[in-house]
């Protein structure tokens, strides 16, 4: 009897078990009203076959410059290696689009992914690289979640309440360089929701209760810098901390989400975001500053600041959070050869830091080219032209140098000599094709352009023929700018303009000097 009556309760347990790992986790979504217009969670999947690279040297942005083969050659040997790395949905994954690969481990990562889009929106006349973040957003939870690393198969890395498990929010960054190449407003309406939704999401489950946002090794891209109190992984968890990188990053997106919404005329409906920009500007002004060392940090949960000078600090060069003086203290540090201008610029880690390394050792001082493009393009952003560009020059220089002993790009640079980081991958394109594509393109040539304000700006410093052919502006527009020859930097250059759309071109050459002027379509040489 005693025998029968275990059997049966075995029996009740085992069934009882079998019954729970049948049944899937309880539903907790809150759903956002915002998903319901996310057109890429029902979207077809799409295939498209790339042409050839030998097609793509007639199709893509021809850069010309005298003298100077060693960077036409890197230049073309970055598009080489990006377009091998485009891919395929695959069969069942729910991606809704060709991608182009970060060259890791076949997983897509949003950090790498909107850093990528900032130098392939230079090729979209060859291939729709930007259709690439499509797959993020076919991914979007009903909540408005994005997982930051997504599988080939289409499933999450990390279920979304991880600390790991989403960030950083650099979404409608890539999204607004797109649309001011191109002034795609078609896709701009169909993305607007997506990233609101995101944004929403990160403001929910990612902040304290003083409103500042907290993320993780892996949450920031930045993985093993030492910035979380002694007792926390570095890697893995938020350390009870508000990481400056997140509150400045969630401070620049919510300005970009309204500037989408101003053009698109849907700026109400994310009205409290101005609210957002207030409160989060006041708290990182009044908790993450330190007057003594003129610097954003970390803080720690009992209001301590963590005192280490990093790079992801450089995020506030996107947002309006600092005033004139201590803008003007935090660039400093960038001119410092104590901390930031090292040999090779930017290191990820200020050099004074106990954990500098002088090989990198990832992000303990390793020079990273996303993180690199950010403070380059956000100093000019703040008026720090002449700063960016020597910065630029010198990350471009050292990336050639190394890509001169090597013959390819690295996922990372050593800060203290032209080589690669410990351990970096090889053939990384990858974000690492920001120095020979696009920081060329707009700090070496020196051409920038906003087609949203039907505006182009050329530096023009080099004394060699130089200019840029195929260069696209606008949905459909090409233009082609050659500068010939001077004797001088400071002499007034001629310069020979092609173009199919108007613009309004801004030349700048010399100590200061600058013209603006009206082009129309056509062929035209102007004599300054």
């Amino acid at each position: 009897m005693i025998a029968a009556m275990r059997k049966h309760i075995l029996f009740v347990a085992l069934c009882c078990s079998l019954s729970a790992q049948a049944q899937p986790y309880k539903n907790t979504y809150v759903k956002e009203p915002l998903v319901t217009e996310n057109e890429y969670r029902i979207a077809r999947p799409t295939t498209l076959q790339p042409k050839s690279f030998a097609e793509a040297r007639s199709i893509l942005p021809n850069p010309v410059w005298d003298r100077h083969p060693g960077e036409i050659e890197m230049y073309w040997k970055a598009w080489e290696i990006a377009v091998g790395n485009i891919r395929q949905p695959q069969e069942g994954s729910g991606f809704v689009s060709p991608y182009l690969d970060i060259a890791y481990n076949g997983n897509i990562f949003m950090w790498d992914a909107s850093f990528m889009m900032m130098f392939a929106r230079y090729g979209y006349r060859y291939f729709p690289f930007q259709h690439s973040l499509d797959n993020f957003y076919a991914k979007q939870h009903p909540d408005g979640f994005i997982c930051r690393e997504i599988r080939a198969d289409g499933s999450d890395c990390f279920e979304r309440y991880d600390p790991v498990s989403t960030g950083p929010n650099l979404l409608p960054w890539a999204e607004m360089g797109y649309f001011k190449q191109y002034g795609d407003m078609q896709r701009l309406h169909r993305v607007f929701p997506v990233l609101c939704a995101y944004y929403k999401w990160l403001r929910l489950n990612r902040t304290w209760p003083d409103g500042s946002y907290w993320s993780s090794g892996w949450g920031t891209g930045m993985d093993n810098l030492p910035r979380v109190e002694p007792g926390y992984n570095p890697i893995y968890s938020h350390g009870n901390m508000a990481w400056i990188d997140a509150c400045l990053q969630q401070l620049f997106m919510a300005g970009a989400l309204l500037e989408m919404g101003f053009h698109l005329e849907r700026w109400q409906e994310i009205e409290e975001l101005e609210d957002e920009i207030r409160r989060l500007s006041g708290h990182i002004r009044e908790k993450m500053w330190d007057e003594t060392s003129g610097f954003l940090y970390d803080r720690y949960a009992d209001g301590r600041l963590n005192m280490v000078k990093h790079i992801g600090a450089y995020w506030a060069l996107y947002a309006d959070v600092l005033d004139g003086r201590q803008l003007e203290r935090m660039v400093g540090h960038l001119k410092d050869t104590a901390t930031f201008n090292r040999p090779h610029r930017v290191p990820s880690l200020s050099a004074d830091h106990p954990k500098y390394n002088h090989k990198g050792r990832y992000w303990q001082g390793g020079v990273w080219p996303g993180a690199n493009y950010m403070v380059v393009t956000g100093l000019e952003r703040k008026g720090y032209a002449s700063l960016a560009r020597e910065i630029a020059a010198n990350h471009y220089g050292q990336v050639l140098e190394v890509y001169r002993k090597t013959g390819t790009f690295w996922e990372y640079y050593a800060p203290e000599a032209a080589e690669q980081g410990f351990l970096a991958r090889r053939d990384f394109v990858g974000w690492t094709g920001l120095p020979p594509i696009a920081l060329f393109i707009e700090y070496i040539l020196g051409v920038r352009s906003d087609y949203s304000e039907k505006r182009v700006t050329w530096d023009i410093t080099h004394t060699e023929m130089h200019g840029i052919e195929r260069y696209p502006f606008g949905p459909k527009g090409l233009l082609s700018l050659h500068v010939k020859a001077r004797s001088s930097a400071n002499d007034a250059p001629s310069v020979r303009i092609v173009s199919d759309t108007p613009f309004e071109l801004t030349l700048r050459w010399g100590q200061g000097r600058s013209k603006t002027l009206t082009v129309g379509p056509g062929s035209q040489t102007v004599n300054l």
